[in-house]
């Protein structure tokens, strides 16, 4: 079984450590959600395992099938299998998505075809994406049009940055449940980032985990979004 393994993980950015050891295990076909007050490093995690520059590694280690992410520039860590869907997707004029999506591994014989499938199960209009990518897209149509990327691509674990922001309720529906369907469809593991109890209302967390100054600081069921909807985050603040 694949799992996406982050052990002892310490980033810096700048002169300041944002996260000081976070270990989790996310195993296929499983929705880890991270949920956190603002500044926990919860957004820091999300760029450090793809890559991003600027994010600079301290010490421990990110394995995607035993296979060690951090020695992997940001491309090969996609062609692994590890996809990030961003809190505010860019704009790329002169890029469609089928280009894009090509170059990523899609099948060009099928990638027009695939892409208006996925955007019709997440009630995005397919003409939306034969345009340059994210151009002219309102915020939650660009939040739909990742879900369609990761459908076309079909990534081992996708890592979700505050996918629900700016999603109107119908719009979260739809893409809640593309990722529930993905977990099944072909054992896609997720790791959402969140601040909201409602997209857990279609998406099914296998666990949550509430990071706190750095590091995973509770970890529980489903219920533990319940205890932060009634007593916020502030049980579980960490300062140091």
């Amino acid at each position: 079984m694949s799992e996406l393994v982050i052990a002892g993980l310490r980033v810096r950015v700048g002169e300041k450590e944002i996260l000081r050891g976070i270990d989790l295990t996310v195993p296929a076909g499983e929705v880890h959600v991270i949920m956190g007050p603002n500044g926990s490093g919860k957004s820091t995690l999300a760029h450090a395992l793809t890559g991003r520059p600027g994010y600079d590694i301290i010490d421990g280690s990110v394995t995607l099938d035993g296979v060690e992410l951090l020695e992997l520039a940001p491309a090969e860590r996609a062609r692994r299998g590890l996809l990030l869907a961003l809190q505010q997707p860019l704009e790329v004029p002169g890029v469609r998505p089928a280009t894009m999506l090509v170059a990523a591994g899609a099948d060009p014989a099928t990638v027009d075809a695939r892409i208006d499938e996925e955007a019709r199960r997440v009630g995005l209009r397919p003409e939306l994406l034969h345009r340059f990518l994210n151009v002219d897209l309102s915020g939650g149509e660009r939040k739909r049009a990742e879900i369609v990327q990761m459908g076309v691509l079909r990534p081992r674990f996708v890592v979700l940055d505050e996918i629900d922001s700016g999603l109107d309720v119908d719009a979260l529906g739809a893409v809640a449940r593309r990722l529930q369907e993905a977990t099944q469809e072909w054992g896609c593991g997720v790791l959402a980032i969140t601040h909201f109890r409602r997209l857990l209302q279609e998406l099914v967390p296998t666990a949550i985990h509430v990071v706190s100054a750095g590091r995973v600081v509770a970890s529980g069921g489903p219920e533990l979004a319940e205890t932060l909807e009634e007593h916020g985050y502030e049980p579980f603040r960490q300062t140091t």
